[in-house]
Parts: structure tokens; sequence; C-alpha cells
């Protein structure tokens, strides 16, 4: 069975557009599809993929879940445990590596809060 060509008419729409117009479309369909993913991202975060962001960031196992378990504990999930290792470590002028095995071991948390309060979340 062939397929019947019908580009023309599916493009009819997009035919007197420019190339900047186009890609400027090109954009805002894209801005509509990811918008959504970013959003969902942010408000549904869930610990096994906190862990997984930080191994990522190159802690082991143990370590980011020590990290992930004190952010559960301060109320900080919904900031993302790497963007808390990753803010911290800005604020203090420390490596992520430093900063990560600090918090692990119960270190830096109180500043870690500081850093996030009266942000929405």
């Amino acid at each position: 069975m062939k397929r019947e060509d019908d580009f023309q008419s599916r493009r009819a729409h997009l035919a007197e557009l420019s190339d900047a117009e186009l890609h400027q479309r090109f954009w805002a369909l894209t801005a509509e599809v990811v918008d959504p993913l970013l959003e969902l991202g942010k408000d549904n975060t869930t610990p096994s993929i906190e862990r997984s962001v930080l191994l990522r960031m190159g802690f082991s196992s143990l370590e980011a879940r020590a990290i992930v378990d004190g952010v559960i504990d301060r109320g900080l999930m919904g900031r993302g445990a790497g963007h808390v290792v990753f803010k911290l470590a800005k604020s203090e002028g420390l490596d992520l590596r430093t900063t990560g095995l600090a918090l692990a071991e119960g270190q830096l948390w109180d500043r870690a809060a500081c850093l996030f309060e009266g942000e929405a979340s």
C-alpha cells in the first residue's frame, strides 16, 4: 500500500512564514511541550530520583542516601537534593564533593536550610 503524499496540504499554514517566524514558532511549540514536564519535575520528585541525581554528581549510593535523608528531614525535598548541594557549595565557596560529604556527615544543614528560607517551593 503506497502512502499518498500530502506534505503540501499539511504545510499550507506554514508556507507564508519566514525562517525567523518558523524558528520562533518551533521554540514556542517546544515550550508548550516541555514546560508541563518541567512543572511535573518540580512538583513530583521521589527519594529515588534525588539519589539518582546525586549519583550522577559523583556521590556514592551511601552518601546520596544520607544527603537525601537530610533533605527530607529538613523539608527541602521540593528544592531537589542536587540543588541543595549546589546552592550550599556556591554559598560556602566549597566544591560540590566537599559540600555533599559534609551534608552526608550531618554538617552544614543549618546553613543549607537558611539558604531556602522565605522562598516559595
